[in-house]
């Protein structure tokens, strides 16, 4: 495991980058906006900027959590990598492998369904959570952990959507059933599993899982949603039965942080969490999609070459994630809304960061 680095990421040498979040926010009328650039193992630029509420005096700061709905995927697919190294599973897994070897209560046409095929949109999974299940899930009875076996269940009695393997659907429900096949093998809930072989390794210590801060507090950032053309504060999250798929919130440094560990073991540079050849799985688009495990591999205005890239919203935030190997680069921006604005916003702002690191060097 990944242990005693992360006083390398701390932000004594960070340049400050206020200014230039402030601008885009400002731009694009978010609500706050913070953003942090990467180089190899060292948080180089940061900044943020506005309010952590709408209508209300507490400004954000660096330290605040912004949820990162979405990007919750790599990390759940980083956490089976962790547990494919230790022998608890393996990518070809099934889930008759997991669910028993009769299948009981799985139907037939998901038995043979790997954990691999979940985690890059290929299990034959639904797009959009079926209205029952969804429904008991808002409910948010039980443990988280129960509450996922409630939904995994129900959605394997139904069956997939199509026959595994033949397309890329992305599914949130897909990532929820490889996270019950990690609890299961591991015999620990999700977020127990995150927070000993992700988060504490890398030294995170702001990262949860649901709304951040305390609710009816202003003591985190609050989510917006946009409402006759006005942003509204609002405190919400998906529920826990699809926690895998994009519950955890963390601060910037902190995301920071984790994508500085992909970028260094993309390189090579840092296999100290997990072997070379186990990023490069992660990272490797399959079967001629762009969708690794986690990630999409692709090409934007600025980057210069293909790049990871995720991006999250649970439709109150919104996060992008850049990792950017073939500079040794990586950038996370995120803002506290999620309309079309703060997506735009999220993009401008980070290609205006590393902008600014890339004239640093000349």
């Amino acid at each position: 495991m990944f242990e005693g680095h992360a006083e390398n990421l701390l932000p004594r040498r960070t340049h400050d980058a206020s200014q230039e979040v402030e601008s885009i926010r400002s731009k694009y009328a978010l609500p706050a906006m913070a953003g942090a650039v990467v180089e190899g193992d060292q948080i180089v630029l940061a900044g943020a900027s506005g309010f952590r509420k709408l209508g209300h005096e507490a400004k954000v700061t660096l330290a605040d959590q912004f949820h990162i709905g979405s990007v919750t995927k790599s990390m759940t697919a980083t956490l089976a990598g962790t547990l494919v190294e230790s022998g608890k599973i393996q990518w070809k897994t099934t889930i008759k492998d997991v669910f028993g070897k009769d299948g009981k209560g799985v139907h037939a046409d998901y038995l043979n369904v790997t954990l691999e095929q979940l985690l890059s949109h290929r299990g034959g999974a639904p797009l959009a959570a079926p209205v029952n299940l969804w429904k008991t899930a808002w409910l948010k009875q039980g443990s988280h952990q129960d509450q996922r076996f409630q939904f995994v269940k129900g959605l394997l009695e139904m069956g997939p959507i199509n026959p595994p393997d033949s397309q890329y659907i992305y599914s949130n429900q897909g990532y929820s059933i490889a996270g019950v096949m990690l609890e299961k093998v591991a015999e620990k809930p999700w977020e127990k599993l995150m927070q000993e072989n992700i988060f504490s390794p890398l030294g995170i210590s702001s990262a949860g899982f649901g709304v951040p801060g305390i609710l009816g507090e202003v003591t985190e950032p609050w989510g917006h949603v946009e409402k006759d053309g006005k942003l509204v504060p609002i405190q919400n999250d998906n529920p826990p039965a699809i926690g895998p798929a994009g519950t955890v919130h963390a601060s910037i440094p902190d995301i920071a942080r984790y994508a500085s560990m992909h970028l260094q073991g993309h390189r090579g540079t840092n296999t100290a969490m997990l072997k070379l050849a186990t990023w490069k799985k992660l990272h490797q688009a399959v079967n001629g999609q762009d969708y690794a495990l986690g990630w999409m591999v692709r090409e934007g205005t600025w980057t210069r070459g293909k790049s990871l890239w995720h991006n999250g919203s649970n439709t109150m935030f919104y996060i992008v994630v850049w990792v950017v190997p073939h500079e040794n680069i990586a950038v996370v921006v995120a803002a506290n809304a999620a309309n079309g604005p703060a997506k735009a916003g999220c993009e401008d702002a980070a290609a205006l960061l590393v902008e600014r690191v890339r004239r640093s060097k000349n």
